[in-house]
């Protein structure tokens, strides 16, 4: 079966940074657009940013939008979340996920037909 599992939360100050990274396996990863999403503690899961299959096109939230980068590395089945200039608001449980067959709009979570656990990262003021 297909499983996702994030890794790279942690503990960081304001203005910090962070990669989170996502290896995944039981489907041909390169066949497949990946998203990053988050959920902070009493809110929505929200859309952060996502890459197609190739790598060559890119998606971001407003919010993170210059300060996080997503980029992939087929050959190892991996995405990552470069994130930078991290500020409080930040704060949630990461997820990765992968978008179902045929998906195009990539900030809708009905997208996406596969997520991992979760990793969390908290930014401290």
């Amino acid at each position: 079966q297909v499983q996702l599992v994030e890794s790279g939360g942690g503990l960081v100050q304001a203005g910090g940074s962070l990669r989170l990274s996502c290896v995944a396996s039981g489907r041909t990863f390169s066949s497949y657009a990946m998203g990053w999403f988050r959920q902070a503690p009493g809110k929505e899961r929200e859309f952060v940013a996502a890459i197609n299959w190739s790598g060559a096109s890119t998606f971001y939230a407003a919010s993170v939008k210059g300060r996080f980068t997503i980029s992939r590395d087929n050959a190892k089945n991996t995405v990552y979340l470069q994130m930078n200039s991290l500020k409080p608001e930040d704060t949630a449980v990461y997820y990765c996920a992968s978008v179902r067959s045929g998906g195009s709009y990539y900030g809708e979570m009905t997208e996406y037909d596969y997520w991992g656990q979760g990793t969390q990262v908290t930014v401290s003021s």
